[in-house]
């Protein structure tokens, strides 16, 4: 791959990383953009762009107002991570595998749906409030769209224009953002940070077969990121028992990122293995978590004011509700009131609903990944396809 150097400068917001690459691998220069036809993308919420709740029922309003004025599936006043990378590739939203309405495949598929996690749980989403759809089953989707799509397009009509061709698949983006619920789900069942990071080595064995999987079925480009901080998010810090000595100096839960840190090391770890075994593939590792946290640390820098204090929601110490999230509503006289509001400006606030980020949070973190400053290797979202 060659070696590489990297530096970094920031600048006030509206943020832009000047970067300075001084030793990209030398097989980068020279070449061409990507220009990748389709994404392929698989996920939990962080992505989820509609999947969930084509199953489930749509996440109520406020979710969506911002951006497309009324619920879209998303968990997200508006656009989400994946929203820019299609829009920075110059590609349409992409629609959920899961949704039969007024949904276009021409240029990939969303497998992602909130709540899923790598490994399967042994409880129900009415249960855990995890999705029934992790990791392997999307991948089950997706290989039986591949197949699908083929026979389904030679049929003529509307449908050779709504699903993708062939060549697509080979050159297509293969997107990941997924984790983080494998790591809060010990948490739910009680489990110490110790139990938890037990079983990481098997997630990412899960995780990294269904890449292999996806390299055999023709896929060579993969950008994934790694999982967030979840120390930070208000869901985790105020369901949970923590003390001061462990709270660091952004004001994070430190035992809890440090799991996400073992996570994102393992990840890390796995990936330089499956380049070495993957020869025709290029594999970018985005490190989110420190995307995230840097935004978190420079929350009221950035004008975003307190870092934990949640755009939508009803009361609690950061207007956090576990029983009474955003969207939630009450019987009042008869009368159906909505509890958990949006704040005034959703641009203001780095954190949604506790657990998602807004929009304005989210097109910041995509103007520091565009451009490779938190990949490695360091190359540019449209240049992820050379290896």
């Amino acid at each position: 791959m060659g070696s590489y150097c990297l530096k970094m400068v920031m600048i006030s917001r509206p943020p832009i990383f000047v970067t300075l690459l001084l030793l990209l691998p030398s097989s980068i220069f020279g070449l061409p953009e990507c220009n990748f036809p389709a994404i392929f993308n698989f996920g939990d919420s962080n992505s989820d762009t509609g999947g969930l709740s084509a199953v489930f029922g749509q996440f109520p309003l406020p979710n969506g107002q911002t951006y497309f004025q009324s619920p879209a599936g998303r968990r997200c006043d508006g656009r989400l991570l994946i929203d820019f990378i299609a829009e920075g590739l110059g590609l349409p939203y992409l629609s959920p595998f899961l949704d039969s309405m007024g949904t276009n495949f021409s240029h990939g598929a969303n497998y992602a749906t909130a709540g899923s996690t790598i490994r399967r749980q042994n409880t129900t989403i009415w249960q855990s409030g995890y999705s029934p759809i992790s990791l392997d089953v999307q991948y089950i989707e997706f290989s039986d769209f591949l197949k699908r799509s083929k026979i389904i397009r030679e049929k003529g009509n509307v449908f050779k224009d709504l699903l993708p061709g062939t060549e697509k698949f080979s050159s297509a983006l293969y997107t990941f953002d997924i984790g983080q619920n494998d790591l809060t789900s010990g948490y739910k069942l009680n489990m110490s940070t110790e139990q938890v990071k037990a079983y990481v080595p098997d997630v990412i064995s899960q995780f990294t077969t269904t890449i292999k999987n996806i390299y055999v079925s023709g896929g060579r480009s993969f950008w994934i990121h790694n999982t967030g901080p979840v120390g930070c998010l208000p869901y985790i810090m105020d369901t949970r028992l923590i003390t001061a000595a462990q709270i660091d100096k952004h004001g994070c839960a430190s035992p809890f990122n440090g799991v996400s840190q073992y996570f994102n090391e393992k990840l890390k770890e796995a990936i330089s293995q499956l380049r070495k075994e993957l020869h025709l593939a290029a594999i970018t590792y985005v490190d989110i978590y420190s995307v995230k946290y840097s935004l978190i640390a420079q929350s009221k820098k950035l004008g975003f004011g307190d870092p934990f204090m949640v755009c939508c929601g009803h009361g609690g110490r950061y207007n956090f509700n576990n029983a009474m999230r955003c969207g939630s509503t009450k019987m009042v006289k008869g009368k159906e009131i909505l509890i958990a509001k949006s704040c005034e400006d959703p641009s203001s606030r780095i954190l949604w609903d506790g657990i998602h980020f807004t929009e304005a949070a989210n097109k910041w973190m995509y103007g520091q990944i565009m451009n490779g400053a938190f990949s490695d290797p360091p190359v540019p979202l449209k240049m992820a396809c050379h290896i």
